[in-house]
């Protein structure tokens, strides 16, 4: 009786162990699937944040901002046919500006020259940075269309040979400007530069106010501050 009490507990020890090394092997399956996602666009399309706020500081590196690899897929230009340039702007206080970040992409293989500016910039709060982006809109030429990305109010400028996208959330103000170019599936230049601010818009940071300030018109009177 006790040889085959044990040579059933071997057995069931053999058992156990086997299922152990199947569950082992099917774990590990499911762990290394990938799934190709972009690298900036981890927040949702209502402009909620992706990543944590850079301790309230813009990003210094205009890839943190859009990759120059994405803004290639999205274009559907070859693989490392973009370069990026970062020029860090200074501070404004006459308008409570704090930061700016300016982005420039251009193209290295068959399309070359400028493919995107983005201009980023925050300010001291939300009214400012409000106040702002009404004064630069409000100067701003082309045919406009107001729209709202998510909770951010924006307009959007059309011009023979490029587009512009204006958008302010929270404290911060960005700017894209999109010259004539390569645009898969001949997608209109509005919908790539929202697609655009979609990808950004979480990258910039947590709202820092329970809710966006919505901008006012802005006066006639006065010189305006360069847009940003």
């Amino acid at each position: 009786m006790g040889g085959g009490t044990r040579a059933g507990a071997v057995r069931l020890l053999v058992v156990l162990l086997g299922l152990v090394v199947v569950a082992g092997c099917a774990s590990t399956d499911v762990e290394t699937t990938a799934v190709p996602t972009f690298a900036v666009s981890t927040g949702t399309a209502s402009g909620e944040p992706g990543e944590p706020d850079r301790n309230g500081a813009l990003p210094t590196e205009c890839g943190e901002l859009l990759s120059a690899a994405d803004l290639g897929a999205l274009l559907g230009l070859p693989l490392d046919s973009v370069t990026v340039r970062t020029t860090i702007g200074i501070a404004e206080p006459s308008v409570g500006r704090t930061e700016r970040v300016a982005c420039r992409y251009s193209g290295t293989g068959t399309v070359r020259g400028t493919l995107l500016d983005i201009n980023a910039a925050r300010y001291t709060d939300a009214a400012a940075a409000a106040a702002q982006w009404g004064k630069n809109t409000g100067v701003e030429d082309g045919t406009r269309r107001d729209l709202s990305i998510g909770a951010a109010p924006a307009a959007l400028f059309d011009r023979a040979r490029e587009s512009v996208l204006m958008v302010t959330f929270d404290d911060d103000t960005l700017t894209f400007v999109l010259p004539e170019g390569p645009r898969p599936g001949g997608r209109a230049r509005g919908d790539v530069l929202v697609d655009l601010a979609l990808r950004v818009l979480p990258v910039v940071g947590p709202p820092r106010t329970a809710e966006p300030v919505v901008p006012s018109p802005a006066a006639s009177e006065g010189p305006a501050v360069a847009a940003g």
